[in-house]
């Protein structure tokens, strides 16, 4: 056998294998985001991607490892879309200010998917009851905020803080955004753009000196 031939069509098989997961994870993400978690089964995410139930086992060996997809994709999508702009910036108020824009357009632009997201986070648990997803972020998802005000304190541009007082902080803007990624839930018209701009003038206020 040439081997030339198999190398390529290995690479070939392994971009259809990637298409079709990538296709699949998309039609979760609608599905949840139209359904809900309870009612998105295997069954109505196959029938979004026209495909039998038997393609999805061939890609994902159960629902949870599917949905953990969902998840992961979510992250690593917002992360690469926040941190650049992130540290596009030098001063910490501008810092904490693309922090939540950037956070607040990612949400806005991908709507379907942090639905998606929102319904599994807060339905999968684990087989001892426990929130499946919870434990994975709930501390590293508070780093980078408590790194911006902490670098704020040290220049001088933001008020002390105790340990305290700087988690209040950053679990109260990070609860901000979230609360957004629900306000888009009930109030699709949601005028983002003045929503924004309050949610940063609030925090400003909060951190000056």
């Amino acid at each position: 056998m040439n081997t030339k031939n198999k190398t390529n069509k290995q690479k070939e098989m392994s971009f259809i294998e990637k298409a079709r997961r990538a296709q699949i994870v998309e039609c979760a993400i609608e599905t949840i985001a139209e359904v809900g978690y309870a009612q998105a089964s295997l069954g109505q995410i196959a029938k979004r991607a026209e495909i039998s139930k038997g393609v999805i086992s061939y890609h994902f060996s159960n629902k949870e490892e599917l949905l953990e997809q969902v998840v992961i994709d979510y992250y690593i999508a917002c992360q690469s879309f926040v941190c650049p702009q992130i540290e596009a910036h030098t001063s910490p108020k501008g810092m904490l200010q693309a922090y939540i824009e950037s956070n607040l357009h990612f949400v806005d632009t991908n709507r379907k998917q942090v639905f998606a997201v929102i319904e599994i986070v807060s339905n999968v648990r684990t087989d001892d009851g426990k929130l499946r997803f919870a434990a994975d972020h709930d501390e590293s998802i508070f780093l980078p905020i408590e790194k911006i005000i902490r670098l704020g304190m040290k220049n001088g541009v933001f008020r002390e803080f105790s340990t305290m007082s700087l988690r209040v902080l950053a679990l109260t803007i990070r609860h901000a955004i979230d609360g957004f990624s629900l306000e888009l839930m009930r109030n699709p018209n949601l005028n983002v753009t003045e929503y924004m701009k309050e949610l940063i003038t609030i925090f400003e206020r909060a951190t000056s000196k």
